[in-house]
């Protein structure tokens, strides 16, 4: 229904050897939700680089603002690849997911994740470097936009200066203890009152998630018994009286 570039090239970060980078979402057939096994809810693949959520994964994501996933509703629109009505509606709504409380638990979580991979990497593998450069940029990235969320109330996935957040991720990647400072004031400004409500609404979510379900639904044909075994009976327990 929904699908797009993400990653580093979103972010202004791509270069000659970058990978393409592409998220989106699905419905499952509604019927398919009413068996005995429950269908894949994500499809990952790596050649080329795709990640599919189903529709009712992706919102719960969203709702917690996981940063990675949300993006898909804040990206530029020369950046999507399939725009679906029900698309453009869930576009509409990205702000009934949104919550001061997940901005901050989301965006400062993933953002701490990468400081902690610069402490402990291999400071005498080159690899190890290059690696610890991605992770400085995408903490300096993550924090950024949590506060820009918070701030604001928008997200703005393109990022006005990635060249600047390049440079910024460098000086962390040779230093990675100057990233304390960063995410002490990125929680600092989290903690002062934001545009964020205290808690998403997830009404509008719920009753767009209702309306896919009622498009992808295909009435069964035929009879509902087996063939050759007789029609369930719709009287009583003891049968008809009469």
């Amino acid at each position: 229904m929904l699908a797009g570039v993400v990653g580093s090239t979103a972010y202004g970060f791509a270069h000659a050897d970058s990978d393409l980078d592409r998220l989106g979402l699905f419905a499952t057939p509604t019927e398919e939700l009413h068996g005995l096994h429950r269908p894949a809810e994500s499809h990952v693949t790596t050649d080329p680089d795709v990640t599919l959520h189903e529709a009712a994964k992706w919102c719960r994501l969203a709702l917690a603002c996981n940063p990675t996933a949300s993006e898909l509703v804040w990206l530029p629109d020369d950046l999507y690849d399939t725009r679906t009505p029900l698309g453009d509606e869930l576009i509409a709504l990205r702000t009934a997911f949104l919550s001061a409380p997940a901005v901050r638990r989301a965006y400062l979580g993933y953002a701490d994740q990468q400081f902690r991979k610069l402490l402990t990497r291999d400071t005498t593998d080159p690899a190890a470097r290059r690696r610890a450069a991605k992770h400085a940029r995408h903490l300096v990235r993550l924090v950024e936009q949590a506060v820009r969320l918070h701030e604001t109330g928008r997200n703005a996935v393109r990022l006005p200066d990635p060249e600047r957040v390049r440079e910024a991720g460098e000086r962390i990647a040779d230093r990675p203890a100057a990233a304390e400072s960063l995410l002490a004031d990125a929680a600092a400004r989290l903690d002062r009152p934001g545009v964020l409500p205290a808690a998403p609404d997830p009404r509008p979510v719920e009753a767009w998630l209702r309306r896919v379900r009622a498009a992808h639904y295909t009435p069964p044909q035929g009879p509902l018994h087996a063939p050759g075994a007789p029609a369930q009976s719709t009287g009583g327990a003891l049968g008809p009286t009469g």
